[in-house]
């Protein structure tokens, strides 16, 4: 059999390939794709070859995948020809999934809305880092895909006030409908002044970075108070330049890296889950409405037209969200 696969083949060049793919192993799930999530800010460092990215090619990116399991290999318990489910799979008409990282979707759950699981659960483990608690003031710098989702769990774990910041308005005002109490452009006030005056001079309690903008993390460490927590979400794709005196040190401040890869193996702890049992989470979160993604769905193409869909993710940042490609 042959899968049409993505692949960055070089800086910036995207194609759709075609790869022999065999029969599963034990252990393993033959899935055919229905539909795949592109995770924006990571896909796009990584086919432009950014700072903190390997920069090899080809790549073979993607690792949201929702698709209906066609055969088992032997040993395979849990699952059976005909269910629909999640796996952190790359771009691929067809995909071998080991049963350990598939996850059944919730029934009455489209597709297209778990598709959202992984990108999901990736901020989430960002936010618990947070250690947000019933009126925590949190402000998140970013409302992009990810800054969007950790806006929502913030105001899932009591944020208050929750302050969204972003330079593009459409941004700002989505946030506002999914949860954020308060919305700063900085373009058009002081950000820092706001917030101040927002916490009642206090500065934020949790500060979540998910702007990947190595530029704003200087600004993130300001907007925060005595002995608040800056989460590092997004991945900074450079380097930033901070006195940590004044806005560190001074204010006994904790910096929290939250890149998806520093979590248990095993077994989830308090603030600090597994990737599956956020997944599982994510997925659970979404059928019931509690975790809205449907809202962040931009555009909808058939895996052919991939290398598109990276182009106006690249040329339309201020309208694209979320990207799904369909097969």
């Amino acid at each position: 059999m042959k899968a049409k696969c993505v692949v960055f083949k070089s800086r910036g060049v995207v194609d759709v390939e075609e790869l022999k793919i065999g029969k599963p192993q034990s252990g393993y799930l033959l899935v055919k794709t229905i539909c795949s999530l592109i995770s924006p800010g990571t896909e796009t460092a990584f086919l432009m070859a950014l700072p903190n990215t390997t920069g090899i090619f080809p790549q073979y990116p993607g690792y949201s995948n929702i698709g209906i399991v066609e055969e088992v290999g032997e040993n395979v318990k849990d699952f059976k020809p005909g269910d629909v489910v999640a796996s952190p799979s790359r771009h691929s008409s067809h995909v071998l999934v080991h049963e350990s990282e598939a996850l059944k979707t919730p029934e009455g759950l489209s597709a297209e809305e778990a598709s959202f699981f992984n990108i999901a659960a990736i901020a989430l483990q960002g936010v618990r880092k947070g250690f947000i608690e019933l009126g925590s003031s949190v402000v998140v710098v970013g409302q992009g895909l990810i800054g969007l989702l950790a806006t929502q769990f913030a105001a899932l774990s009591g944020a208050f006030p929750l302050i969204a910041v972003d330079v593009i308005d459409s941004r700002l005002k989505l946030s506002t409908r999914l949860g954020a109490d308060y919305a700063l452009n900085p373009t058009e006030a002081d950000a820092v002044e706001e917030i101040m005056r927002l916490t009642d001079g206090r500065g934020a309690d949790v500060v979540i970075e998910a702007t990947g903008n190595p530029n704003a993390i200087p600004t993130a460490l300001n907007m925060a108070g005595k002995l608040g927590r800056v989460v590092i979400l997004g991945s900074p794709r450079g380097l930033s330049t901070v006195n940590f005196y004044m806005p560190v040190h001074r204010k006994g401040l904790v910096i929290i890296g939250a890149h998806n890869s520093v979590r248990p193996k095993y077994e989830s702890l308090p603030h600090f889950w597994t990737d599956k049992d956020d997944m599982k989470l994510t997925l659970k979160l979404i059928t019931k409405g509690r975790l809205k993604v449907k809202e962040l769905i931009s555009l909808k193409l058939p895996v052919e037209k991939a290398p598109e869909a990276y182009r106006l993710i690249m040329e339309r940042k201020e309208e694209i969200l979320g990207v799904l490609l369909c097969y």
